[in-house]
């Protein structure tokens, strides 16, 4: 009896191993299967200085094949928010693909003061390069300032270099810093007389042929028309009246309102650069990156490629008219029909389900300050040059020299070290009172030293965000904030760059293979974008990044 029973034990441990066995192989197969879901094709959407109410304000009016299929068929964080100011485009671009903040990946600002070669210079500028596709300068840019991995970086490393990449932006920083440092190649819009699209000897030394004979083609030629309301501009209630006195003109116009005339203007206005501050633009860059799906195989193999786009237009004709114009409301409706067009596009090449999208903004923008004013709201305008020689007055008067201060800039006073060491002063001590000096004017709300960047830890509030945004070797020594409403600008049209709320809320949607339907409202922030990503693909995060993986968005 005994015998039978170690017999029957001896069977149910093997049976129980061999069901193990079964189950462990089983659930092997399953990972395997699940890493072979990955997407063919991500789809990174950076809309140059979309607000996230501009999704809510021009919901009526969207088709069903854009926005909306995005936001009803995705995932939406209606919370969403950059952790860091300046907000401005080379930051926001370096920030949404590194999954970090300036203080990390080094991108202080389009332009800035570089304190140790004591000359100011911009984000995506290189003079070892040359351009491609063009004989002017405009193609001597490389990622080179940039000084994390991106996203499109660890895909690339991660396939040993076989999944590509590809950027497309008509500005130049739109597309050098997405495509990361390994980019198989960066695209944006020479404009000017030629129209063409160039890139840089830092990608490859010959523009491609189907990129040549794009720019031969009349692809862009076909936009130098009038810019007229695509429905009818009655139905245009989300905006105020056309012809009013916060909105700027293009050179020659006289009236600020509908139909804009281009080819009568187009030589004052720089000729094909004059698309650039129109709606038209945005559809050249969809054109474009519909032409690279067309004809670089992305998504057609085993190995996830990636395609960086980046509509700027959205950000000139804000600036020009303001994020209440009719302008603005044209540009988003025609925005939502080439999204729709590209996602189209997307289910005929890749196939429906077989890629990834998201959608995000490098920035958001502040209402016309003459326009909050009319409407009795708190707004204005910061007299730089009032406010220039108070300072120099204070400086003269306290230390008896201005050559102290090196540099003003994006909101930030940058001291000569030099000098400060020859009067035998403490740099902490001196950062201090020129904060105090600056909190006495009246358009800065809040001043911050770079003594109290280095010290503390913040964690919420403005003080958080600034932190966020200032980087140990490259940022300034003393850092001031307007008042919520006031900008340095002129008084026409909107701008950004600020750490207030209206310039860090903006949208984020994922669509697609990997994305769970629904939405949050809980806070979420741009860095968490690329390990959000990441986490998705089953790659490492880039190297420098502090977001964190958003659950709620993958199945």
């Amino acid at each position: 009896m005994k015998k039978n029973n170690l017999v029957l034990l001896v069977i149910a441990v093997v049976l129980s191993f061999s069901i193990s066995t079964a189950q462990r192989k089983g659930k092997s197969k399953v990972v395997v299967s699940e890493s072979g879901q990955n997407p063919k094709l991500v789809v990174g959407i950076v809309v140059d200085q979309m607000r996230y109410d501009y999704l809510t304000r021009f919901w009526n009016q969207y088709g069903d094949g854009g926005f909306k299929r995005m936001v009803n068929q995705g995932f939406n964080c209606k919370n969403h928010h950059f952790n860091y100011a300046p907000t401005s485009t080379g930051p926001g671009h370096a920030s949404v693909y590194t999954g970090a903040s300036p203080s990390s990946h080094g991108i202080i600002g389009n332009n800035w003061y570089d304190k140790v070669n004591d000359k100011e210079v911009y984000c995506a500028s290189d003079e070892a390069f040359n351009t491609v596709g063009s004989s002017s300068d405009a193609g001597k840019m490389s990622p080179h300032r940039m000084l994390t991995t991106t996203i499109t970086d660890q895909l690339r490393l991660h396939t040993q270099m076989r999944g590509k990449t590809i950027a497309v932006a008509l500005k130049d920083r739109g597309a050098v810093l997405p495509g990361g440092h390994t980019a198989n190649a960066a695209y944006w819009f020479e404009g000017g007389t030629t129209g063409n699209w160039i890139t840089s000897s830092y990608y490859m030394d010959v523009l491609p042929n189907w990129v040549a004979n794009f720019n031969a083609s009349d692809a862009v030629e076909v936009y130098k028309k009038p810019w007229e309301t695509l429905k009818p501009i009655s139905s245009y209630i989300e905006s105020g009246s056309d012809a009013n006195t916060y909105e700027g003109k293009s050179k020659g116009e006289t009236t600020t309102t509908f139909p804009h005339d281009l080819p009568k203007f187009w030589e004052a206005n720089g000729n094909f650069n004059s698309l650039r501050s129109t709606a038209y633009g945005n559809s050249i860059t969809t054109d474009f990156a519909i032409e690279t799906l067309n004809n670089e195989n992305l998504g057609m193999d085993s190995d996830t490629d990636f395609l960086a786009i980046s509509y700027s237009s959205t950000d000139y004709v804000g600036h020009k008219f303001g994020v209440n114009s009719k302008e603005i409301e044209d540009t988003y409706l025609r925005l939502d029909q080439d999204l729709a067009r590209l996602l189209s596009t997307l289910d005929s090449q890749v196939g429906a389900g077989q890629y990834t999208v998201f959608l995000t903004a490098d920035h958001g923008a502040i209402h016309v300050p003459s326009f909050l004013i009319d409407q009795k709201i708190p707004a204005g305008y910061l007299n730089g040059k009032q406010l220039k020689e108070e300072f120099n007055e204070f400086l003269k008067y306290k230390y008896g020299t201005t050559d102290l201060v090196k540099n003003i800039s994006n909101y930030q006073v940058f001291l000569d070290r030099k000098v400060i060491n020859n009067l035998d002063m403490d740099l902490d001590d001196v950062q201090e009172e020129i904060a105090l000096e600056l909190q006495s004017y009246a358009d800065v709300d809040k001043v911050f030293t770079g003594y109290q960047m280095w010290q503390q830890e913040y964690t919420r509030g403005i003080p958080y965000v600034l932190q966020n945004g200032w980087n140990q070797k490259r940022s300034g020594d003393v850092l001031y904030v307007l008042k919520p409403g006031f900008i340095s600008y002129p008084k026409t049209g909107s701008t950004h760059g600020s750490s207030q709320i209206y310039d860090t809320h903006v949208p984020l949607l994922f669509y697609g293979n990997g994305i769970k339907k629904g939405g949050t409202v809980s806070r979420t922030e741009i860095p968490d974008i690329a390990p959000t990503l990441a986490s998705m693909l089953g790659v490492a995060f880039p190297n420098g990044t502090t977001g964190k993986p958003i659950v709620e968005v993958l199945k």
